[in-house]
């Protein structure tokens, strides 16, 4: 009994308390709207007084008219503040004064300019001083209205800091900086796509069809986009006011066919309402939008909201077809797209409802943001073509490398055979060295000995001489094959070693006139063979027909030049005869080296000169 007594106070202890919190809550003071007005409208140089209930919404009232109004609203306080109060319209203008008690509070724009500035479109926040205000206090608002531009006056807020203040940051954040956040997002977006629409050429398609048109109808709905939202964040067009109203109007339809055209793209979706279709449907809807806004401005609006209802049917069709498609066999990112349409659809119906059929004054579009849905599906589009197209150059890298693995080893097969027959070719060069050498120098010799042993009248002497000179030949054919490349002063030291004892038997004197000549590095072997059997054909036609009794031997450098002068005494010959295969043999071998070979001869005097150079 004692609990339970006990349980029964707690429990009343806490339902009194509960009781004055809710009646010291319900005591504080709320924030006091305002919403009954004498207003006085002026058009046309005609004045008309009424009572209003607020939001006073001007193209409801008047449509197609501009003129000029005044609102005049009692305030009365049951106590005096003594701190400052806060006033807050959440729409207020095109242009506006407004004055308590005769002081003014605050104005924008030039009331007596018609299609001026327009400030209307973002919440406007006054700070009513504590002198200001008194226990009836009259509230007195000038606007000027502009046709077809929303004017008008919202019910306004009065109360303290802490109860306006987050009315006006919560309605900033959605109509300035929300907006702020989407233009800056579109423009990025439609940057990127139209930079990727400029760059990414397939030079395999036809020209006109190279660029990938779905980056470029990205770009174009992100940049009307921008436009059409971010005409809250300047209160002055850059265009004429008639002009900017067309551009304005037509920003929304370009959006909504660029996104269209973007979403059948995007899966390369072509439905019973085809693309062609569709774009027929889209071009007429926007040269229709120029006619139905020029006629909003004249007072027409049922023309702008009829040409937004077609947009809407058009695109209900697409989206109703597009998204059934999307739920029976569509890809991921089909449905995704789908989504984002459905949502955009759903939230457009809901703004033409509350601001064309409505005419609701103040509140926030939610268009502004779900364009960027379509800016998260480009980047979603694009990070996933470049990992497709990643995984492809993988595969392609990994493809080539098994290619090139293959290739590597048929080519170092191929090297392998190639140097096999490298080195089989060198071999057939050196035999075919060999018996060229064979078939100048000591065939020769044989063939002259053969020939004067068949005569029958050669001495012995002379046959022995033959014999011995292919001999030397053969020596020197050996003697060459250690020659260092390029080595003229070696060369001519092993022709006078082996020729120098037939000399002295000949009775011939030599005189040796050899400077050091540093080695030709263009000179290889071969080149230094052929060298070798010039100087040695010429010595050897001074022992066999010249009859002379002194030789002369001279080799010098000049610069890159190298000059060997072979000199005899001997009795000569006639250059102008038909030369013999020696002669030739000696010509061919200058140009085989890329040698000057110069001979002349006259009683008593032969010279050959042999230019390497």
């Amino acid at each position: 009994m004692r609990g339970a007594r006990l349980l029964r106070v707690l429990l009343g202890g806490i339902a009194g308390w509960l009781l004055w919190l809710g009646l010291a809550l319900g005591a504080q003071a709320a924030p006091q709207q305002l919403t009954q007005a004498r207003v006085q409208v002026e058009i046309d140089g005609r004045l008309q007084s009424a009572d209003a209930t607020l939001p006073y919404v001007w193209d409801q009232w008047h449509k197609g008219r501009q003129g000029h109004a005044v609102f005049e609203l009692s305030m009365p306080l049951a106590e005096v503040p003594a701190e400052p109060v806060l006033l807050y319209f959440t729409r207020l203008g095109n242009a506006y004064e407004v004055r308590l008690n005769g002081n003014l509070l605050d104005s924008q724009g030039r009331l007596a300019r018609f299609d001026g500035a327009d400030h209307g479109m973002v919440p406007r926040l006054m700070t009513i001083p504590a002198g200001v205000l008194q226990r009836d206090n009259r509230l007195e608002i000038r606007i000027r209205a502009d046709r077809a531009r929303r004017a008008g006056v919202a019910s306004p807020w009065v109360g303290t800091r802490a109860e306006i203040l987050p009315l006006y940051e919560s309605d900033y954040r959605q109509r300035v900086t929300g907006t702020q956040v989407a233009v800056i997002m579109g423009l990025l977006v439609g940057t990127v796509a139209l930079a990727l629409w400029w760059t990414q050429v397939d030079p395999t398609q036809p020209a006109g069809r190279r660029r990938e048109p779905l980056y470029l109808f990205a770009a174009v709905a992100e940049y009307m986009w921008s436009l059409r939202v971010g005409n809250v964040l300047f209160a002055q067009p850059p265009l004429p006011r008639f002009w900017w109203d067309i551009v304005f109007t037509e920003a929304i339809g370009v959006w909504i066919a660029a996104m269209l055209m973007f979403s059948a793209l995007a899966v390369d979706w072509h439905g019973r309402f085809s693309r062609a279709a569709l774009e027929r449907a889209l071009k007429l809807l926007l040269v229709l939008g120029i006619f139905c806004a020029v006629g909003a401005q004249w007072g027409q609006l049922w023309l702008l909201t009829l040409w937004y209802a077609g947009l809407g049917v058009v695109s209900l069709c697409f989206v109703a077809e597009y998204s059934w498609a999307a739920l029976r066999r569509g890809t991921r990112l089909h449905r995704l797209i789908a989504a984002a349409l459905v949502f955009n659809v759903c939230v457009g119906v809901r703004d033409w409802a509350v601001f064309r059929l409505q005419m609701a004054h103040g509140g926030n579009s939610l268009m502004r943001y779900s364009s960027l849905l379509f800016g998260l599906l480009l980047i979603y589009i694009v990070l996933r073509r470049f990992r497709e197209a990643g995984a492809k150059v993988r595969e392609l890298l990994a493809t080539m490398e098994q290619q090139v693995a293959a290739k590597e080893q048929a080519l170092q097969a191929s090297y392998a055979q190639v140097e096999q027959l490298a080195r089989e070719q060198e071999r057939v060069n050196e035999r075919t060295r060999i018996l060229r050498d064979l078939h100048d120098g000591v065939g020769a010799h044989i063939s002259a000995a053969i020939r004067q042993l068949e005569s029958g009248k050669a001495r012995h002497d002379d046959v022995l001489l033959t014999l011995r000179d292919s001999l030397d030949q053969i020596k020197l054919s050996i003697d060459a094959m250690h020659l260092p490349a390029g080595d003229v002063t070696g060369l001519l030291a092993n022709l006078r070693y082996r020729l120098e004892p037939k000399l002295s038997a000949a009775g011939i004197a030599l005189h040796w006139d050899v400077d050091w000549i540093a080695p030709l590095a263009r000179l290889d072997a071969a080149g230094m063979r052929h060298l070798q059997y010039m100087v040695f054909e010429s010595l050897s036609n001074v022992l066999q027909h010249a009859r002379a009794s002194e030789l002369r031997i001279a080799a010098k450098a000049g610069g890159t030049r190298v000059c060997i002068r072979i000199e005899d005494n001997g009795q000569g010959f006639d250059t102008a005869r038909p030369r013999r295969n020696g002669l030739l043999s000696l010509q061919d071998r200058a140009r085989a080296i890329g040698a000057t070979l110069g001979i002349e001869s006259i009683a008593g005097l032969t010279v050959v000169e042999i230019t390497l150079g």
